[in-house]
């Protein structure tokens, strides 16, 4: 024997609900159900055309079923949502960065192959961008899910901030000058007097086969640096050029510095056997000290990069 759409439809709603609030849900949709569809009766209106009408007006069952017992159809609901979201991105800047970077930290100190190097740290990032992504949604819907009483990130008016200063102040311009000023000094003077002492004369750090092209490409790009945080200065925002312009400068430093330190024309030979090799240090140690200064100066580039684009970013904001 065949039911009716209406039986049907209270069947379908109240089956995924508790079982003791099953009787009650039945009884009280029974009885709307009905006045419903007399109330449509009496305008004139076929029984099965009303209680197909009614019925699509009370929507899915599904959907009726979880306003009864207050189970949540989202994932992460407006009481969660923004901290889950700012906790992820953040993570997701930091962690998989950290995997992919010290992945190849490790695989370069192993002395792999290139090609083994780029497909393991590659494999991590994305491997640690699934991994942070699940956990912490994971987390979050767990509490969502428990009806948990935590308040994660509580705002209130104390967290207001005084708006952020666009472009570069003059502290940043004056901090500039002079670090420029002292970074050519210490150049020179490395190259001139040298800041190791071997047998009363002095020691370069620097490589002396870099004067004068090599040390007259990297004072040109200090004082690009300084023009650039002047040009910034004087237009009281960062805008897509200078962002741009940021990028090539931390672009040709960093090709700069490796293409020498690739052909070991970066650092001194006779400086590194002073404080190195002569107290002792292994060349594999030599190797890995390599590799941390290459990482080092890949980083600082690509922060140098990334700071200029969110910069950028800020002061685009209307």
């Amino acid at each position: 024997m065949s039911t009716t759409l209406t039986e049907r439809y209270i069947s379908t709603t109240i089956t995924s609900l508790p079982a003791p609030l099953q009787d009650d849900v039945r009884a009280e949709l029974e009885a709307s159900i009905a006045d419903a569809v007399e109330a449509r009766l009496d305008q004139g209106e076929q029984r099965s055309e009303a209680e197909r009408a009614v019925l699509t007006e009370l929507g899915d069952p599904g959907i009726l079923a979880a306003s009864y017992s207050d189970r949540p159809l989202h994932l992460i609901g407006p009481r969660f949502y923004l901290t889950w979201w700012r906790l992820l991105k953040l993570l997701l800047i930091i962690v998989p960065i950290c995997a992919f970077g010290g992945v190849a930290l490790g695989k370069l100190i192993e002395d792999a192959p290139i090609g083994d190097v780029i497909g393991a740290s590659i494999a991590a990032g994305l491997s640690t961008i699934v991994h942070v992504a699940f956990w912490v949604t994971l987390v979050f819907v767990i509490l969502e899910r428990t009806g948990s009483e935590t308040t994660l990130a509580e705002w209130d008016v104390d967290q207001l901030h005084e708006p952020r200063p666009t472009g570069a102040g003059r502290a940043d311009l004056i901090a500039s000058i002079v670090f420029g000023v002292i970074g050519v000094g210490v150049i020179l003077w490395d190259q001139a007097r040298g800041f190791a002492r071997i047998d009363g004369h002095g020691v370069p750090i620097l490589h002396p086969d870099l004067w004068p092209w090599g040390i007259l490409a990297l004072l040109a790009i200090i004082a690009l640096e300084v023009g650039l945080t002047a040009m910034i200065y004087a237009r009281r925002r960062w805008t897509t050029v200078s962002a741009v312009l940021n990028t090539a400068l931390a672009v040709v430093f960093l090709s700069w510095a490796l293409t020498l330190l690739g052909h070991d024309l970066l650092l001194n030979p006779e400086f590194l056997d002073l404080a190195f090799v002569d107290n002792g240090v292994q060349p594999d140690t030599m190797r890995v000290l390599g590799i941390l200064l290459v990482f080092g100066l890949v980083g600082i580039s690509a922060w140098d990069i990334v700071d200029g684009w969110l910069k950028n970013r800020r002061d685009s904001r209307p």
